[in-house]
């Protein structure tokens, strides 16, 4: 069994890693379906690779759906920030919606659509290989290490974005340059654990943590810490009940959550009480 999940396990934890601390940035944006709306971007450029003959696992695929999520950045960069006569959500929501039924007009004309919509939401992280594992963890330093570099302006641009703008900070470039990296994230892991999963590492972990902490240091090192839980869970569970990975381990996010709002709540309710 150890065999078996190994890779899987590395696969989670390393997701876990650069997901989670992205999606506390997700949650304060209050931009919460921009990953599934990038993650459908990135499974439409896929299938248009694939319907024009592209390998649909090879670096011109690869590529095809890292063009698509740029042109995505792009459009939510622009998107302005502060007051609009529309919400940045409603423009994000209806870029998901257009990108998933664009998908699956896509993947009609190539043969087993239905297997391929299915790994496109689900994928299959039980059968990571060490590619994968490789590909996704390079992508996740360089990404981790950039944001690291450049941590104030995205900090402040998240947190407080008309003071960012009042410091001179171009809140489109480096809105841009947040949907870049984490798109960049996104095409390399979609492939592999799907694109609900995907936005369940991304948001779970971070509201989870939102509902603990306060810090922004703390937050991070909560959702890390209960993005490693959720991903031993759920896959544990999966390979004991010979259930479906994806869906097992997102239902077993969902599980972790409910477990976290309840722990809040009594901590909120005992203050009042005393």
């Amino acid at each position: 069994m150890i065999e078996l999940v190994s890779l899987p396990l590395m696969m989670g934890v390393i997701l876990t890693g650069i997901l989670a601390y992205l999606g506390i940035h997700i949650v304060q944006r209050e931009v919460i379906f921009v990953d599934l709306a990038l993650a459908q971007i990135a499974a439409l450029g896929a299938a248009v690779g694939v319907l024009v003959g592209l390998e649909p696992h090879g670096i011109q695929a690869y590529g095809a759906s890292l063009l698509f999520v740029l042109l995505g950045a792009v459009v939510f960069a622009l998107t302005k920030m502060r007051e609009q006569d529309v919400p940045r959500e409603a423009v994000i929501g209806i870029t998901y919606v257009v990108a998933a039924a664009a998908s699956v007009l896509a993947f009609s004309y190539a043969p087993g659509a239905a297997e391929k919509i299915q790994d496109m939401l689900l994928g299959n992280i039980l059968f990571a290989s060490a590619r994968d594992v490789g590909v996704v963890l390079a992508v996740s330093v360089a990404v981790g290490a950039f944001h690291l570099v450049f941590r104030r302006n995205f900090l402040l641009i998240s947190q407080d974005p008309d003071q960012a703008a009042q410091r001179g900070i171009s809140l489109a470039l480096w809105d841009f340059l947040f949907y870049a990296s984490l798109g960049l994230v996104v095409v390399s892991a979609v492939g592999v654990a799907g694109i609900l999963l995907v936005f369940s590492y991304l948001i779970i972990p971070a509201v989870c943590a939102m509902l603990l902490r306060r810090n922004m240091s703390a937050r991070i090192a909560v959702a890390w810490g209960l993005g490693a839980l959720g991903t031993f869970l759920g896959i544990y569970l999966s390979v004991l009940l010979d259930l479906p990975t994806g869906a097992t381990m997102v239902c077993t996010f969902a599980g972790v959550l409910v477990v976290v709002a309840v722990i809040g709540a009594v901590r909120r309710v005992r203050p009042a009480q005393g």
